[in-house]
């Protein structure tokens, strides 16, 4: 009989065995169904399942004319908002389900982390550094770094010529300004403020002598301050614009990639550039190659 009771004990031990094995369960967590790589969007917690709740949150620049603006009527205007609201509208969500989020340039790689935004369209260059921290789609738009100083300036021709302790102003969490005084002017006098706006009336007033970053963003500025400032017109860079999202969200990335290539090839994107950046001169380029992140 005590043989019998052993065998009885082996089996009712077994069957737990295989029922924990079955559900996944394991001392450290690797098991097939509950395991999942850090940091990464898993199943049903990417951007297309988010957007099937008809709500997304989006990150944009409030203080960009023509590309992120947000207007004193509340209202949110620029080539970037245009973009967010098409690609929304791919995913199924309207704009009525649309909540706007500022995204300053130091704070986007957080605003993603953290899940306060669903996407970021930002002027938000796609670069390896911000690849660990997030993934991109895109690029939807090229942009080239410029400077922008007072109209009636005629020294400052290119980044070389900020050398002599110029006062050049940028942003932080941004590198168009670092890059001037590493490669092309070692003795430039960086100065760095929260937002590019913050950077207008100081250069106004004389008291910078140029703020450096993207071209087309530089050219809403020149735009809203139509002959007080104007743009140097020596781009020298090529910046991607991409649309952040989650780190590792490859179907996210997907679904975004192709909304992009649906609104250039149905001139939507044209049109956007156009109505929102054209009116300041820009000349207006043709829409980039979607390239693999």
């Amino acid at each position: 009989m005590r043989f019998s009771r052993t065998m009885r004990a082996g089996v009712v031990v077994t069957a737990l065995a295989l029922a924990v094995t079955a559900c996944g369960g394991s001392k450290n967590g690797s098991g097939a169904s509950g395991s999942s790589s850090s940091g990464s969007a898993s199943a049903g917690t990417g951007l297309v399942a988010k957007a099937k709740s008809g709500k997304l949150t989006i990150g944009i620049k409030f203080d960009q004319p023509g590309l992120g603006l947000k207007t004193p009527d509340g209202k949110y205007t620029g080539f970037d908002v245009e973009v967010a609201k098409y690609v929304a509208k791919q995913l199924g969500v309207d704009e009525s389900g649309i909540t706007w989020k500022e995204a300053q340039s130091a704070e986007r790689e957080n605003l993603i982390k953290k899940g306060e935004v669903d996407f970021i369209v930002a002027t938000y260059s796609i670069t390896d550094k911000r690849k660990n921290d997030v993934s991109f789609a895109g690029p939807y738009f090229v942009a080239h770094q410029d400077l922008l100083v007072k109209a009636g300036n005629t020294d400052i021709t290119g980044p070389e010529s900020l050398n002599g302790n110029k006062k050049l102003c940028s942003v932080k969490g941004s590198t168009p300004a670092q890059k001037v005084k590493d490669t092309y002017a070692k003795e430039v006098q960086l100065q760095e403020f929260g937002k590019y706006s913050d950077c207008i009336t100081p250069l106004v007033n004389g008291a910078l002598d140029a703020m450096t970053t993207d071209d087309i963003i530089l050219a809403g500025y020149a735009s809203q301050q139509a002959g007080k400032l104007k743009l140097v017109g020596k781009g020298f860079s090529d910046e991607k614009y991409g649309i952040g999202l989650k780190k590792d969200d490859k179907e996210g990335q997907a679904a975004i990639n192709k909304a992009i290539q649906q609104m250039q090839s149905s001139g939507e994107w044209k049109k956007a550039l156009e109505s929102t950046v054209g009116p300041s001169g820009y000349k207006i380029p043709d829409p980039p190659a979607i390239t693999e992140q």
